[in-house]
């Protein structure tokens, strides 16, 4: 059997003592230990195979050293990579991610979130379904230290880190309409979730300042959990619509996918008849014939965040942080201006 590598191993072999290995090892007292020492020893411990005693270091520290994750759908693409992105993150502080899905299921969620508070999680990262306020009040009342994901409630005062999905929303319009569109649409869901709600607002309010008449007519709003029939009835309608529409907005990446595979059996040609820009980076972006514009979230810098507010949040639980991150409008040919057509 190998031998387990211990702290006084890799000291011995820095010429240092055990317990400046363990400060370096477990990122404490960083400001007082020298960087090129620092350096060294990291190296040395990788080269001796070192594994950290978690259950020691647990004991000690009266931490387990591990996350909850909670996504709405870990098969969806966007949660997919958020979640390796928050996984990445938290392994770089040592901790590990254990994850669920809850399906956009207020039960299983409920049933998750109190698996990972038994197994003693040191914190949450929660990107809740509808009507998950009361399990967010639960956990606030047990001092759980949790961040919510993507998600969250402007009544409840909690750390989050979002999109600023109004804004990206408003300006995905203003785009259409500098490109010489005079009617877009929009694809969206019909809950109370608030990120979506913000969406669907962004969109209204840009219609407004560019004195659309009757806008509300022009956002087609389908259940998530029965979508595809929806997706393609909503689209139906709206292009069926007199004034015409000739800009369509699929507002999430499952809509865009839906959406895109029942727009390329229609008679209708992108970027002449219809232009198109989709939330997120759905899986039919790239190979649709026409290469569909959509607004990018910055999934990496928000899993950092995530991260290392929840790391904050557990060091102090009183503290309140709310991030709302920019999106990006990647432009590409699915929107090409009408005037250069």
């Amino acid at each position: 059997m190998r031998k387990v590598v211990s702290l006084k191993d890799i000291a011995q072999k820095a010429g240092v003592s055990a317990a400046l290995v363990s400060y370096v090892l477990n990122n404490t007292r960083v400001n007082r230990v020298n960087k090129e020492t620092a350096k060294k020893i990291r190296a040395i411990a990788e080269e001796m195979n070192y594994n950290v005693n978690q259950l020691a270091r647990g004991l000690k520290t009266n931490k387990t050293f591990t996350l909850g994750l909670i996504v709405s759908n870990i098969g969806n693409p966007f949660s997919a990579t958020l979640a390796r992105f928050i996984e990445n993150e938290s392994a770089r502080h040592q901790y590990t991610t254990l994850f669920g899905s809850s399906d956009e299921n207020k039960k299983k969620f409920e049933q998750l979130v109190n698996t990972f508070v038994n197994r003693q999680v040191d914190g949450l990262i929660l990107s809740p379904p509808a009507g998950s306020e009361d399990i967010i009040g639960q956990l606030q009342d047990r001092g759980v230290p949790f961040v919510l994901l993507d998600r969250y409630y402007p009544g409840i005062p909690a750390s989050y880190i979002a999109l600023d999905n109004y804004t990206a929303s408003f300006e995905a319009v203003q785009h259409l309409f500098a490109g010489g569109r005079k009617r877009p649409a929009m694809v969206s869901y019909g809950n109370e979730l608030f990120h979506i709600q913000e969406r669907n607002r962004g969109f209204i309010e840009a219609l407004k300042k560019n004195k659309v008449t009757a806008p509300g007519n022009l956002l087609q709003l389908v259940d998530v959990a029965d979508d595809k029939k929806e997706i393609e009835n909503a689209i139906d309608t709206l292009l069926s619509a007199v004034p015409r529409v000739d800009a369509l907005i699929l507002g999430s990446n499952t809509i865009a996918t839906c959406g895109l595979r029942y727009i390329n059996k229609l008679p209708v040609k992108v970027p002449s008849d219809i232009a198109l820009i989709s939330f997120d980076q759905a899986e039919m972006l790239d190979v649709f014939y026409s290469p569909v514009t959509y607004v990018k979230q910055p999934l990496e810098e928000i899993g950092r965040l995530a991260i290392k507010t929840l790391l904050e949040t557990i060091a102090n639980p009183k503290g309140l942080i709310s991030i709302k991150v920019p999106a990006t409008l990647v432009v590409q040919e699915s929107t090409k201006a009408v005037s250069a057509q």
